[in-house]
């Protein structure tokens, strides 16, 4: 007899099949079944979402297409599982089978019956729950963090001071999981890919290689089916990853842990653009797990959840070893001479470091050699001819490169405009920094004479395969005594030589439109200053230097004395104030077209269409304006803000709304999106 099953196969974002399409099978297949199916005049992978009722499918299994062959070897992928993925979709507005199948390994998608045999043949069987792990003595705050999340159900806010032992929070919480229940899993997320090697190492020593994986978009193809089996089909206890791991298969989830929380890097920003620790939180629930949220500078909305009662919050103010915080000293830019990139008090406390053979810090958060080259003769700047943005002068290789869409030349030997051969590089990266400071620092000496070592670290000097392992590797050994780096340096990284942190210049960030820019360099300032003094015999002379022009600002008053709480409560006002986020909801629908005014046309055809939607009433819909990068690879691009006091009104509307855009059929139109929570705006 042969039956109807529904099955979620991939399809594009907007595709008007956004749900699971039916076939006939030979055989009964259990919901979460990994499936081979005709798509077309392909043959794809697909999930079986449920069994068709009686007289719901469209025709009859006689008519219907075959499915292929079921992945049978496989346990069929849980429910829990398949809610969290119809949450996604339908919360962040995609279809279901671009969240479903996105979600799993891309080589899984490939393999048929016969492959995933192999490959199977070759995995091991499950491994007995780890050792019963041991670690160093806990803090008292420490341990009051590990009753309350044993005792009470959560949702928990880990605030804890850098250098406070959040990890080993999360390490000795996965240990109580272990030993009250062997078989469960735990999920600990990060929010970049160079913190998982250290994370990952610590796991493996405390719980053995066999029970830790880790899942990231740094890994091959293979690597990541080998985890995404371990860990779906019970092999690994414990799965570290990056926002896509959220997503990954765990049966016997039970304890879910999001490091740096409050990081912009756990949100999506292509695809479906989905929040990697909100949809944590949501799992949790779903699966009866506990969830720990950990950072020093938490971002508002949590704060904000714990004023209300919603989160639990778990404070450990002081640093393990009894260390201190680094006192920070903030430097008026405005008493120093014209064009000082680093100030003489900077420069003599970092030659003070090199002569005890300690360690600095130097950071900024611009790569390349300048932002700009410049002609002095005529108005010709380096601007990229695809993106309406300047192309970055790195000297080292002697190119201009656009950052946007990767277009690169080499440096021209005079102005293309004008023929001047003066040409200039204007504001500074940090290849400039690592050359000024070797200039500055030419005559510093370190213990025993030997000549200052400076190292810089940032996306273009560690893009090499093992590079970011080998440069940390150096600072740890101490083989570096400067180091210069964009924000990549500033967070979790565990410098136990590092007394000095200095950010050079912060200040753009205060006269930023987007009204989340002094949340993040808050929580990039009181990273960065957590870099300094970890080894507690040398936290009393760590120091954070702040090199600014607004001296007086409210950020760097709240910095000087470590105090978060009051720095979000100054926050939380203006925001309440001014009706934003967290007291309100925003999405933003992106348009991208060959021409400016395509996309604004299709814009505010979708405004016009708002009024009368279901939640129409309750959401102020703005109007179209460029992207602050309005044209990247030759594509303009455009955007307006839906906003709400009310999440459910704003949620009814953006279903409402999606089929009145698919609708829309204007020439020139490339593509469009709408970002739910978005944090760039």
């Amino acid at each position: 007899m042969r039956l109807t099953v529904r099955v979620v196969v991939p399809t594009p974002a907007h595709s008007t099949l956004s749900e699971p399409l039916s076939y006939a099978s030979e055989l009964p297949l259990a919901p979460g079944t990994l499936v081979r199916v005709p798509l077309g005049r392909r043959e794809v992978c697909g999930v079986v979402w449920d069994e068709a009722a009686e007289g719901e499918a469209d025709l009859a299994p006689d008519q219907l297409k075959s499915v292929i062959a079921p992945l049978a070897q496989l346990p069929p992928l849980s429910e829990a599982w398949r809610q969290l993925v119809t949450f996604a979709a339908n919360y962040y507005q995609r279809s279901l089978g671009e969240v479903a199948v996105a979600a799993l390994p891309p080589q899984l998608r490939e393999l048929d019956a016969a492959q995933l045999a192999r490959r199977l043949k070759r995995a091991g069987p499950p491994g007995e729950g780890p050792a019963a792990p041991k670690g160093p003595p806990l803090t008292a705050e420490q341990a009051q963090a590990l009753a309350a999340i044993d005792a009470e159900p959560g949702p928990f806010l880990l605030f804890g001071a850098t250098g406070s032992g959040k990890t080993e929070v999360y390490l000795r919480a996965v240990q109580a999981l272990l030993q009250r229940e062997p078989q469960a899993q735990a999920l600990v997320l990060v929010p970049e890919i160079n913190l998982t090697p250290q994370l990952q190492a610590r796991f493996v020593e405390r719980f053995g290689e066999a029970s830790v994986v880790a899942i990231h978009s740094g890994m091959t193809n293979p690597q990541r089916l080998r985890s995404w089996l371990a860990a779906h089909l019970g092999q690994a206890r414990i799965v570290l990853g990056t926002r896509m791991a959220v997503f990954a298969s765990l049966p016997a989830l039970r304890l879910v842990a999001v490091d740096e929380e409050h990081d912009p890097s756990y949100k999506q920003q292509e695809g479906a653009r989905y929040s990697a620790r909100d949809l944590a939180i949501y799992r949790a629930r779903l699966e009866g797990a506990k969830v720990v949220l950990g950072s020093a500078t938490p971002s508002l909305e949590s704060w904000s959840a714990c004023e209300r009662g919603r989160y639990r919050r778990l404070d450990m103010p002081a640093r393990v070893g009894a260390g201190a915080l680094p006192r920070v000293r903030v430097v008026n830019m405005n008493h120093q001479p014209r064009n000082t990139l680093f100030s003489e008090p900077l420069l003599a406390a970092v030659r003070e470091r090199i002569a005890r053979g300690e360690q600095s810090l130097i950071f900024l958060n611009r790569r390349g050699y300048s932002p700009v080259l410049a002609c002095g003769a005529c108005d010709w700047r380096s601007e990229c001819p695809n993106c309406s943005a300047f192309r970055v002068f790195h000297k080292i290789d002697r190119t201009l490169r656009c950052h946007h869409c990767g277009y690169t030349e080499r440096v021209p030997r005079a102005c293309p405009a004008c023929g001047n051969v003066d040409i200039a590089p204007l504001g500074r990266g940090t290849e400039q920094l690592e050359e000024q400071l070797a200039q500055l620092l030419a005559d510093a000496q370190g213990p025993g004479g030997r000549p200052a070592r400076i190292a810089r670290m940032d996306a273009d000097s560690t893009k090499a395969k093992g590079a970011l392992e080998q440069q940390l590797a150096q600072v740890h050994a101490g083989e570096v005594d400067v180091l210069v780096g964009t924000q990549m340096v500033t967070k979790g990284h565990d410098f136990r030589r590092i007394t000095l942190v200095a950010a050079v210049n912060p200040d753009s960030a205060l006269y930023s439109s987007d009204f989340r820019a002094p949340e993040r360099l808050f929580a990039l300032l009181m990273q960065a200053a957590g870099r300094a003094g970890r080894d507690a015999a040398q936290a009393a002379a760590s120091e954070m230097w702040v090199q600014t022009w607004n001296p007086e600002h409210a950020l760097f008053m709240a910095l000087r004395k470590h105090d978060f709480p009051a720095f979000a409560e100054q926050q939380l006002k203006e925001r309440q104030a001014a009706a934003m986020p967290p007291f309100a909801f925003q999405a933003v629908l992106r348009a991208e077209g060959r021409t400016q005014e395509v996309a604004q046309q299709f814009l505010q055809a979708a405004a016009d269409a708002a009024p009368g939607l279901d939640g129409s009433s309750h959401v102020f819909v703005y109007a179209p304006v460029p992207m602050t990068v309005q044209r990247v690879a030759n594509v303009e691009r455009a955007q307006l803000l839906v906003e709400s006091t009310s999440r459910p009104a704003l949620q009814a509307f953006l279903a409402a709304w999606q089929p009145v855009l698919q609708e829309q059929r204007i020439r020139g139109l490339i593509r469009w999106a709408v970002d739910v929570d978005p944090l760039v705006i």
